[in-house]
């Protein structure tokens, strides 16, 4: 979590204008529009039209954003869309509202009205964002909607999502969950031919690819700019005839397919967004598919052949919301049989099993279960501490985690207690709670995590620390119970974790265990140096799809 922005910050800017006027008004000024100033109404993209280019790799390494504000993992982003629905732009903010705990720096809903996209996108959470005017001004029946977490470009309007931009094959807008690890070279080429970014995100790389694509139709064109990027991408595009979904051919991120009681088309990171606007769940795009809906129905346009797969399984362990389908898995079942089997492979004497809040419950639950230790709530978490609160000095610092989670000495008192939690990223919010618990009068804490040692970081969409920042990276388990001042701490193992999961390994991508990338992350010609303060070659090589550049010995 980022503690950067004070609510008084945090500005909407609606975009109305349609792009000929847009580009009318860049025309007449010849000038650019300052990113601070959010309130004021500026075309989303400008993209230069140039000759098609052949694939970019160039030499320069991906530069990663490193987590520094909170001991947890974050997603990039969710994304939502809807085709053929006279009140598109309501169920896009119900779609995004639903898929907030996917990111909540910014939220953004673009709609075609039959003649020109219109945007509405802030810095914020969705329903601070988005009131009856904002709605009112994104007419059209057909909609895209993107709620971000950072883990690619900085935080702030200028790389807020959909983004907007006119190509040679007319208007499209873009919403993208996923993070492309050759992002920096394309930019770098890219930038060399004369295109002109206004952002620092890997979204608008794949806009300015798109406007590259001189020949054949918006889907060929789509295609063609993918060809060059690597890495996790699930994509919606908003064009002139419709929407075209997109999921990169690992399948690292979740993408779905609904259909509404009207017949409409309904696209969602998780299925949790289907639920609240009472859409049939109908299947998951696959890896590596293209999926167009227009005037002449749904149609599948690429598929892959089957091939080795790389579904983020921390999406089931820790990012998906409990009540969603994700790779055709409950999340919530898969949780608490991942806490039964960490029962199985790590058992303690104890009194009572506890939670943290809220990702740890299902877990919990199966632990509980398991070992036949009663279950109650020794931790309870505000659900009212936003991400724009700022700490005003170090000295009240150590308040941070007990603003989010307060522990009930009635249940702890006296007892041996199992707190059970999903990961430990830097170990400096578990001891934060181990030591809230011991306050409030337990005997013992052991400590349970549902997931094998986290000690790689992710470039496929999660924002992790560098690797020397992760402490399982460098420290046994004894040294990190002794960190955490945990009486016990044990991990689930990558065995126990695939099995409780029904997790193939060939078909997850659990590099943040492991180590083992799916795909490069610097280019096999130049010798770059590896991204990130410690390369991918540190990992292991994994016999990943044939048609994917995978890690070497």
């Amino acid at each position: 979590m980022r503690w950067k922005r004070s609510r008084s910050f945090i500005r909407a800017s609606t975009i109305r204008l349609s792009l000929s006027s847009m580009a009318r008004l860049y025309a007449r000024t010849g000038r650019t529009v300052p990113a601070s100033q959010e309130s004021v109404a500026i075309p989303p993209c400008s993209v230069p039209v140039v000759a098609a280019a052949p694939p970019l790799y160039p030499a320069s390494a991906m530069k990663l954003n490193v987590l520094t504000d909170e001991d947890k993992f974050h997603d990039e982003c969710g994304v939502f869309g809807v085709f053929g629905h006279t009140e598109a732009a309501n169920l896009a903010y119900l779609g995004i509202h639903a898929l907030q705990h996917r990111g909540q720096e910014s939220a953004g809903i673009a709609s075609w009205d039959g003649e020109q996209i219109h945007l509405h996108k802030a810095m914020g959470l969705v329903a601070d964002i988005f009131d009856q005017q904002a709605i009112a001004g994104l007419p059209g029946t057909v909609a895209v909607g993107h709620t971000r977490y950072s883990t690619a470009g900085q935080s702030n309007l200028a790389n807020a999502q959909p983004m907007v931009a006119r190509t040679p094959a007319g208007q499209v807008a873009l919403a993208h969950n996923g993070n492309l690890v050759n992002a920096e070279e394309l930019r770098a080429q890219l930038a060399d031919r004369g295109a002109l970014f206004h952002g620092t995100s890997d979204t608008e790389v794949i806009v300015h690819l798109l406007a590259h694509q001189r020949e054949g139709s918006i889907e060929e064109r789509i295609r063609g700019a993918l060809a060059n990027v690597r890495g996790a991408y699930s994509l919606l595009f908003l064009t002139e005839k419709g929407i075209v979904a997109v999921r990169d051919p690992l399948g690292f991120r979740p993408l779905v397919l609904g259909k509404l009681k009207n017949g409409s088309t309904v696209f969602a990171s998780e299925t949790c967004a289907l639920d609240l606007i009472e859409a049939e769940y109908i299947r998951e795009i696959e890896p590596g598919e293209m999926v167009v809906v227009d005037d002449k129905g749904l149609r599948t346009l690429q598929k892959l052949p089957p091939q080795r797969a790389g579904k983020c399984i921390f999406e089931l362990i820790y990012f998906a919301r409990p009540d969603s389908q994700v790779f055709g898995r409950s999340v919530y079942a898969t949780r608490k049989a991942l806490g039964k089997r960490l029962a199985i492979e790590a058992p303690v004497e104890a009194d009572v099993v506890i939670p943290v809040p809220d990702s740890g419950v299902a877990a919990a639950l199966g632990y509980s279960e398991q070992i036949g230790i009663p279950y109650d709530m020794g931790l309870i978490r505000s659900h009212y501490v936003g991400r724009t609160f700022i700490e005003p000095s170090q000295s009240i610092r150590h308040f941070g985690v007990k603003l989010k989670l307060n522990p009930v000495p009635e249940v702890v008192r006296g007892k041996r207690v199992v707190v059970v939690d999903d990961s430990i990223v830097r170990g400096t919010t578990s001891r934060k709670i181990v030591k809230m618990i011991r306050d409030a009068g337990a005997r013992e804490v052991h400590l349970r995590i549902s997931a094998p040692p986290t000690r790689w970081p992710c470039y496929y969409g999660i924002d992790t620390p560098v690797r020397s920042e992760l402490i399982a990276a460098s420290h046994t388990e004894k040294e990190i119970a002794k960190y955490v001042t945990a009486d016990s701490l044990g991990y689930l193992s990558r065995d126990g974790m695939h099995e409780a999961a029904k997790a193939e390994p060939r078909g997850f991508c659990d590099a943040c265990f492991t180590g083992e990338y799916l795909v490069q992350l610097t280019p096999p010609e130049t010798g770059a140096t590896p991204v990130g303060e410690h390369g991918p070659r540190e990992g292991k090589p994994t016999g990943a799809a044939e048609n994917l550049t995978v890690l070497r010995n």
